[in-house]
């Protein structure tokens, strides 16, 4: 759901005026209310989650060197390589 903060209506038609830009004070503002909804994690779930990632993206370069090495060699067969 959409918020309007400048007191006008989202679906205007096209004919008519365009809605004024938002000052920085006003961004600013609204950034910081958005930032207090977040619900941060706690130190030991941001461990958890980066050990996590980490692990995945190790298993991940794993996979894709793997491959990389035996498309290589398949190459090298079929098209002969120093």
């Amino acid at each position: 759901m959409a918020i309007d903060t400048r007191g006008e209506t989202a679906d205007k038609p096209s004919g008519e005026k365009k809605a004024k830009r938002t000052s920085p004070a006003l961004f600013y503002r609204q950034v910081i209310a958005e930032l207090r909804k977040v619900i941060w994690p706690t130190r030991k779930e941001l461990i958890s989650y980066t050990v996590i990632v980490l692990g995945f993206v190790l298993i991940m370069v794993a996979i894709v060197a793997g491959l990389d090495a035996i498309l290589t060699e398949g190459v090298l067969r079929i098209f002969g390589g120093a």
